[in-house]
């Protein structure tokens, strides 16, 4: 089942206090970039972020959870109605995220 824009809104909406948040639709879910860096998506109208090791150090008792069938899980993110808890999630998870890999042409 696809996301929802609605879903999509309340989460950017959250996140309004922090600089450069950014999504790109994929196949009926969204990917959430932080300042260039992807950070996890919205995937059946549920937040999931990297299990990166801030992201568990902030989430200690979060599920782990699939997008979909065929990839590694996700911190599946259930405290998204505190908008200051998700900002800080993020602010952690930045420094431990990969940087973008550079397409060739």
């Amino acid at each position: 089942m696809p996301s929802s824009k609605e879903y999509l809104k309340f989460i950017l909406e959250q996140l309004s206090s922090l600089k450069d948040i950014t999504y790109k639709p994929m196949m009926g879910e969204f990917l959430i970039y932080y300042r260039g860096k992807l950070v996890g998506g919205i995937y059946d109208d549920r937040l999931l972020v990297k299990p990166v090791k801030s992201a568990i150090a902030y989430l200690p008792q979060a599920e782990y959870s699939l997008p979909y069938e065929g990839v590694k899980e996700m911190l599946l993110v259930d405290n998204v109605d505190d908008k200051l808890y998700l900002e800080g999630l993020f602010e952690a998870m930045y420094d431990d995220l990969p940087m973008p890999k550079i397409k060739k042409k």
